[in-house]
């Protein structure tokens, strides 16, 4: 359990007859309402020196002290990992994720998981929620994650993420050949009977995925992806969706496709393949406290790119 610096406040004449708990909401809009209204029980927050109740009204030109107790929002244990970061600074850090690595612990990966080695990189990760991670990639995709030091920068970038203002690029290489990038604009949820599985459902959360030919291969595609909306497995279901779902995908891809004319080798690379070929790319959002525009930028890792290599051969 850690104590941050007391916070003072001068309750803006125009707020009169707001009730604590929602001005102090307003003012410190990184704490949850909740947190804010089990501090006031705990008499840290004083209006003019004295305690208060969340429902008590403010008149305007008050005093309000607020002493923030962060309590230990994470329990699971830090392990050493060789974590790839191509950014950090004092609110944010940046992971090229490898394929493979669990996000969080949970039944059967109850650690070795990026969020164990998130807290022995930045120990102070236990009081931030879920570690400081606002978003996540599957086991078996690789690329690019924001990760937020402070409450004030995960609550900025959970606001862009509703916002729709993160970018996300991704690479995919799919089944079949396209003759056109285009867009999915479809709604996913969990799938009527098995559970594991996302699907495209008429009740589903929207979802919009946008996908380019970077280049056609006799059986495969390789596309640029963006992403509108963040949905679980949203690239895998939507590609799926129109006939051309990712290879290696063991949830979603059906049968493997092998171009003629493939060495014996190239075949059995290709057959070995046992995950989704799809990679976080780029990423770019504002920073939430500078407000500056930055991006990064990581290459598909070395099993997608001989992949590459391979399709291209036997063209």
């Amino acid at each position: 359990m850690s104590e941050v610096p007391t916070q003072t406040f001068l309750v803006p004449s125009e707020r009169a007859g707001t009730r604590i708990d929602q001005l102090l909401a307003e003012l410190c809009p990184e704490y949850s309402r909740s947190r804010l209204q089990s501090w006031i029980k705990q008499g840290l927050v004083e209006v003019d020196g004295a305690s208060c109740r969340a429902k008590d009204k403010v008149r305007g030109g008050e005093s309000v002290v607020l002493r923030t107790l962060l309590t230990e929002e994470v329990s699971d244990r830090p392990e050493a990992m060789d974590l790839d970061l191509l950014y950090e600074d004092d609110s944010l850090l940046v992971v090229n994720k490898p394929a493979g690595l669990v996000m969080h612990p949970a039944a059967g990966n109850p650690s070795g998981t990026l969020l164990n080695g998130l807290l022995h990189h930045h120990p102070q990760l236990t009081a931030i929620p879920r570690a400081g991670i606002v978003h996540r990639l599957d086991k078996e995709t690789s690329g690019l994650l924001v990760v937020t030091k402070t409450l004030q920068a995960q609550h900025g970038l959970v606001q862009q993420l509703q916002a729709r203002s993160v970018k996300r690029e991704y690479r995919a290489i799919v089944q079949g050949s396209m003759v056109a990038g285009g867009t999915v604009d479809k709604p996913i949820g969990r799938h009527p009977v098995n559970r594991l599985r996302m699907a495209v459902v008429e009740r589903g959360k929207q979802a919009v995925t946008h996908y380019r030919i970077l280049q056609r291969f006799a059986a495969h595609t390789y596309l640029q992806v963006n992403l509108e909306t963040g949905r679980t497995h949203q690239i895998r279901v939507h590609m799926s969706h129109i006939h051309h779902p990712l290879l290696g995908d063991p949830l979603y891809g059906g049968r493997q496709k092998i171009p003629p004319g493939l060495s014996d080798e190239a075949v059995e690379i290709l057959q070995q393949f046992k995950r989704q070929a799809l990679h976080a790319t780029r990423l770019e959002l504002i920073h939430p406290d500078s407000g500056e525009l930055m991006s990064w930028e990581a290459p598909p890792p070395s099993d997608m790119q001989q992949l590459l290599r391979l399709l291209a051969d036997g063209d």
